[in-house]
């Protein structure tokens, strides 16, 4: 059978890259000018630009009748007064005296609305009512003083219902950025504080394994020295088994003084053993778990049997939390020396109708124990699959 193509088929075919390609720098100037935005400098200028194009509207009257300038010096002059914006986070006041200046030269209000804003966004509360109290009076005397436009108001309540407002509005603006700023440094800080409170009890955690993997290794040290003492009574060697034994004990002291923060329960962390009744209760939970263990893992340090028993956990509580119902593939292997956790599971398809409850510092706490005994650690999505993997030395296996 013949295919027989339609000229509108044909030309949607040779437009459609041409749409692709648009859409796909749609995309990345929007991406461009998402991160130009958020950049204080660049903010800065737009403001300063904003307000001069605003300004901009008053050149005709402002070469026509309040002063002598022509249109290009009142351009230049406006201009300058709007450059004052640049240096509005640092020194708002000095902005804030440069719209005074405007004001009684030039009868220049808008100039006078962005200066409020700023003095209440990044001085405060207290800073932007003082700056309203200078703003009005400031106008009231200019508004006595011959010369004063009439658009600008004529009689003293046609001043007052437009020059007040606007300093207002304009400060109140930005002291309400002022709080919303000041709320999102605390979540910051909070967040932050978290992060640091996680990685303190990740550390407890490694410090109590530590106690007590290390510590039982010297306890057999001590005893096996007093047996090897024992046996070689009276013999040349009898001295050095004996200081053996008491430097195993001295040693095991230090580590119990040194290490005073230990977990709740006093047990170590559990290690590969544990791993098949993680992903069975997984299981149950509803999030299969296909679980691969390479047969030279079981051979691992307790420390480094501890850390991907801590990662497997972490990563199963968080896949049953995010992703509830999606399959997880857990895969320890050893190779080139290399131990590498790999835990994926699939991202939902919708997102879930209420947040799941988290503190948000698991991730934190699986990097903190992974780079304890010298390794990598990376997690985020790829493609449609949510990917934790970590990379550290296998050492000595037993």
């Amino acid at each position: 059978m013949k295919r027989v193509e339609r000229p509108w088929m044909m030309e949607d075919m040779r437009n459609l890259p041409a749409a692709q390609a648009i859409r796909q720098a749609t995309a990345t100037a929007g991406r461009l000018a998402g991160r130009w935005a958020q950049a204080p400098r660049a903010l800065d200028v737009l403001t300063a630009l904003s307000a001069f194009a605003l300004m901009s509207l008053d050149v005709p009257g402002l070469a026509e009748a309040d002063n002598s300038l022509n249109g290009p010096l009142a351009a230049l002059a406006l201009a300058v007064g709007a450059a004052s914006l640049l240096v509005r986070r640092g020194a708002p006041w000095l902005t804030y005296l440069v719209s005074l200046f405007f004001l009684g030269w030039l009868h220049e209000l808008t100039l006078a609305q962005f200066a409020l804003y700023s003095l209440g966004r990044y001085r405060g509360r207290r800073a932007g009512a003082l700056g309203v109290i200078g703003y009005v009076a400031f106008a009231y005397v200019m508004f006595n003083q011959p010369g004063w436009p009439a658009h600008r108001g004529d009689t003293l309540s046609s001043f007052l219902s437009l020059v007040v407002p606007i300093g207002v509005l304009a400060a109140g603006v930005g002291v309400a950025a002022n709080r919303r700023d000041l709320v999102h440094a605390l979540e910051a800080q909070r967040a932050e504080t978290d992060t640091l409170h996680a990685v303190q009890q990740e550390r407890a955690r490694i410090a109590r394994d530590v106690h007590d993997f290390v510590g039982r290794e010297l306890t057999l040290l001590s005893v096996r020295s007093q047996v090897l003492a024992r046996r070689a009574a009276d013999g040349p060697f009898e001295e050095g088994f004996e200081e053996l034994s008491e430097t195993a004990r001295s040693a095991h002291r230090m580590l119990n003084e040194i290490i005073v923060q230990r977990g709740c329960d006093g047990s170590p962390t559990p290690g590969l053993d544990a791993l098949p009744d993680l992903a069975e209760r997984s299981g149950r939970a509803g999030s299969p778990v296909e679980l691969l263990i390479d047969g030279a893992a079981h051979r691992l340090s307790p420390l480094r049997q501890a850390a991907v028993h801590r990662v497997v956990q972490e990563c199963l509580t968080n896949a049953a939390k995010h992703a509830p119902g999606q399959p997880v593939s857990v895969r320890v292997e050893i190779s080139e020396g290399h131990l590498t956790i790999t835990v994926r599971n699939a991202l939902p398809a919708t997102a879930p109708t209420s947040a799941p409850i988290s503190a948000g510092t698991g991730t934190t706490g699986m990097a903190e124990r992974i780079r304890a005994v010298g390794g990598m650690f990376s997690a985020g999505p790829r493609a449609d699959t949510y990917e934790v993997r970590a990379r550290l030395p296998a050492g000595d296996l037993t």
